[in-house]
Formats: C-alpha cells, sequence, structure tokens
C-alpha cells in the first residue's frame, strides 16, 4: 500500500515541485520505508482492515462522508479499523455510516475561513500542518485542482489514507515532511494555508518567510493562530507552558502579526475573523480519549488557562505575497 502511494505521490509531485519534488519524494519515502515509526505497521494493518474502494464520497458537507450509509458494511469490525487510527483530532468523518466525533470541529473552522478565501477552483494549494487532512479534503471538494498537505504526523497521514482509499483520483496528496523542509523559493502555490502552526514555531517570521516563499506573486496565504488581545506592540511569550502545552512561543495581537505579515512581504493584510476557542469546539470524546481544553483552562475561570494566561484567542489573517 505505501509503495504504490509513494509512487503515486512522486508522480503528482513532479509536474507542480520540478526539482523541488525530489527531496520532498526522499524524505517521504525515508519516513515510510526506510526509517518507519515503529507503529506505523499497526496504523496501516488498520488501513486495510477497511472496507475495500473506491466509494463514494462527499467532500463539501461539514462531516466528510465516506461511503453513503452502511451498505451492508460489517459494523463491528469497521469500528474496530477506525478505532486502530485513534486519535482522530481533525474532522468530523463518517465512513459507511459509522460517525467519527474528532476531538476538534475542524468545520466550525472552515466556516470561519471559507467566505473570506479567494475562489480555490482551479488553484494549486498548500496546506501546512494539514492534519488527518480535513481542510485538505474540504480545498478539493471546493474545486481546487491540485492539494498538497503536509505534516510529519505519520497516524495523521494513514488517517489520510483511510480517505484516499475510497478516492483516489481527488488531487488531494500528503507528504510527511515538514514546512522548513520544502525546499525554499517554489514559488509554486496559488494559496497557502497555516492554521495552527505558526505559535509552535521558535521563528514565527522564518515560518512567514517559508510561506511567502511558496507562493506565487499574488497568491493568498491564509493563516489561522493563537492571539492575544492588544495593540501593535503587544506580543506575549508565555513560560514553560500555555494551555497545558509546551511548545507555545509567540502570541501576537492581530495588528502586531499585520506587521510581522508586512514585514515580510505580504501586503493587503486584513483580519477576517478573531474568536475564543470554546471547549464545545475542542474537547475529548470516544475518538480522542486524552485530555483537551476543558482540562487545561483554570476551572474557576474559564477566561485563563491553568497557567494564568488569557484563553485560546484565533485570528485568521489573509494576505498576499507583493508582486514585487
Amino acid at each position: 500500500m505505501l509503495q504504490r502511494y509513494l509512487r503515486d505521490l512522486d508522480q503528482a509531485l513532479a509536474p507542480v515541485l520540478a526539482e523541488a519534488a525530489k527531496p520532498v519524494s526522499r524524505l517521504s519515502r525515508e519516513r515510510l520505508i526506510d526509517k518507519p515509526h515503529g507503529d506505523l505497521p499497526r496504523w496501516q494493518a488498520a488501513v486495510q482492515a477497511l472496507p475495500a474502494g473506491p466509494a463514494p464520497c462527499a467532500l463539501d458537507r461539514d462531516t466528510l462522508v465516506v461511503g453513503e450509509g452502511a451498505g451492508g458494511v460489517d459494523q463491528g469490525a469497521l469500528r474496530a479499523a477506525l478505532e486502530g487510527l485513534i486519535p482522530w483530532r481533525k474532522g468530523p468523518f463518517e465512513f459507511f455510516g459509522q460517525h467519527i466525533d474528532t476531538e476538534w470541529h475542524s468545520d466550525w473552522k472552515w466556516h470561519r475561513v471559507a467566505p473570506h478565501l479567494a475562489d480555490l477552483r482551479g488553484r494549486r494549494v498548500l496546506d501546512v500542518g494539514c492534519g488527518s487532512g480535513y481542510h485538505g479534503w474540504r480545498m478539493a471538494g471546493a474545486g481546487a485542482a491540485f492539494v498538497l498537505g503536509i505534516d510529519p504526523t505519520l497516524l495523521f497521514l494513514m488517517q489520510f489514507l483511510a480517505v484516499k482509499r475510497y478516492t483516489p483520483h481527488t488531487p488531494f496528496w500528503f507528504a510527511p515532511v515538514r514546512m522548513e523542509e520544502l525546499p525554499a523559493g517554489t514559488a509554486a502555490f496559488d494559496t497557502v494555508f497555516s492554521m495552527g502552526v505558526l505559535y509552535h514555531r521558535r521563528s514565527p517570521l522564518d515560518h512567514l518567510l517559508e510561506l511567502r516563499d511558496a507562493l506565487r506573486p499574488g497568491g493568498e496565504l491564509v493563516l489561522e493562530t493563537l492571539v492575544v488581545e492588544g495593540d501593535a506592540h503587544t506580543v506575549l511569550m508565555p513560560g514553560e507552558r500555555y494551555a497545558a502545552m509546551r511548545n507555545v512561543f509567540f502570541l501576537p495581537s492581530t495588528a502586531h502579526l499585520a506587521i510581522w505579515l508586512s514585514r515580510c512581504g505580504f501586503d493587503n493584510v486584513r483580519c477576517v475573523d478573531e474568536s475564543v476557542t470554546g471547549t464545545d469546539e475542542q474537547r475529548a470524546t470516544d475518538w480522542m480519549r486524552f485530555q483537551s481544553l476543558p482540562d487545561f483552562l483554570d476551572p474557576n475561570d474559564l477566561t485563563r488557562t491553568r497557567e494564568g494566561y488569557p484563553a485560546p484567542r484565533r485570528a485568521v489573517m489573509i494576505a498576499n505575497k507583493a508582486e514585487k
């Protein structure tokens, strides 16, 4: 299964990334074949235990649907296979009538982002930190001509392959690489999404420059990240943890973030949404059984994290790569 997927990935990347496709293909093969994660055989077995494909898929719905209804599928065996890919963080999905209630209501984020996007029909799109691929499938469902999702977490790749199994000709591909491993200066994409990534970067400006370099001149950046309230001089660097996460570094105000974007070669910078993340949007479920946002907030004051910082607030910024 993985050898075949890698061959198909190579063929899909070459006409879009040209020479830049070679290191992406090399790293993908290294992580899936040469030096795989110890759990990869178990995850692969879970995907292969799913019903044979292809099958009808609805990629333009809030719950991404694979197979319409149960269709005579053994629901016990189906659920066991899907549970082999727990934790499911980004979604929701439905496989042959089996609903996967993921940790995140990723459809809510899509509703905040989608009304403000340039029309995705016919565009080449990069989704950085794509997770399970939920948003990439929505981009493909919106008519994108080519979507590349990148994320180093192999479990997320296997969740993506659980859908790809049923719609192999949909032009959405997943490579298990980090943004900094994508060759610089590709300028291959019309739209680049980076959602939930920037605050994990020790050098956020370098990340913005990497995103800019992946865009063609005039291309659109969609940036979603944690922010704090404040003026153009406000930025928070938490201590050891923020909402129990160790890898959170810089949380700017939207006004300060706009300055970062302008300094990094973007124009037409605007904030199209800013909202507090609620415990109904991110929470533990039967499909993600670990602690989640409700456990990371102050139980006596839900406007603060348990470390005393402002509770998670997210902004969606849209900008265009400067033409010159």
